[in-house]
């Protein structure tokens, strides 16, 4: 454990070995290497950033199991983006559900949950939208060109939610203009960063609801584009 301690490429590494687990393994080290773990432990290196760095405050809410993988070096961290793509058929678009599959240009999970062993942190949530060539036609369905939403004022002015395991992440009734970043060129279209970012396990479904009040001029062939985005633990 102390080598992969003193090795570690994760700031916070106490919460990731556990601090009960370290004391008892410093306990009986000569004085000399007591030093060098406590100095591992306070020392100010450089800070982690962006999803990456808020995941690392999030150590101590892991699993026992992944954090003891993270240590061994069997998982890492990842930057990584869950996609889903839907076509409004309706004024309640459900963005992740228990039946659909995975499929390249679709979605990149199944079953609405995460793959085995990951733990993601959410760190900021993608919406575009864009209209298919031939809704009935699945290869056009996969290749259209998501926009902002303010091109579809109906959708501009839905609201969205999005839960894990029945627990909330982002509430009920919040804007879609969140989603409108048109004018900021500091971030790419549609991304709204969260202030209060958050865990989702493996196994734990995921609920990203899109409401709107109208379907007042919005295409028979018009899709929506939502994403998370942050960092998770990958192999």
């Amino acid at each position: 454990m102390l080598d992969e301690l003193m090795d570690s490429e994760y700031n916070n590494v106490g919460e990731l070995f556990g601090f009960g687990e370290l004391e008892k393994a410093v306990r009986h080290l000569p004085r000399g290497q007591q030093i060098k773990v406590i100095s591992r432990l306070s020392k100010q290196v450089r800070a982690s950033r962006r999803s990456r760095g808020e995941m690392e405050k999030f150590f101590k809410q892991m699993p026992n199991h992944v954090k003891q993988e993270l240590v061994k070096g069997t998982l890492r961290l990842a930057d990584w983006t869950v996609y889903s793509v839907k076509q409004i058929t309706s004024k309640t678009i459900k963005m992740f559900e228990p039946q659909d599959d995975k499929e390249v240009g679709v979605r990149n999970i199944s079953n609405a949950k995460l793959p085995k062993n990951t733990v993601f942190l959410v760190s900021g949530i993608i919406l575009l939208t864009g209209t298919s060539s031939d809704v009935t036609d699945p290869e056009a369905n996969k290749g259209i060109n998501f926009r902002t939403i303010s091109i579809v004022p109906a959708i501009a002015n839905g609201e969205f939610s999005l839960k894990a395991n029945k627990k909330q992440i982002v509430p009920e009734n919040q804007s879609n203009r969140r989603f409108i970043t048109d004018n900021d060129n500091t971030v790419q279209w549609g991304y709204y960063k969260l202030d209060n970012p958050r865990l989702i396990k493996d196994e734990e479904v995921i609920e990203f609801v899109i409401e709107l009040g109208t379907q007042f001029n919005i295409p028979q062939g018009q899709f929506i584009y939502a994403a998370l985005d942050g960092t998770a633990t990958t192999p």
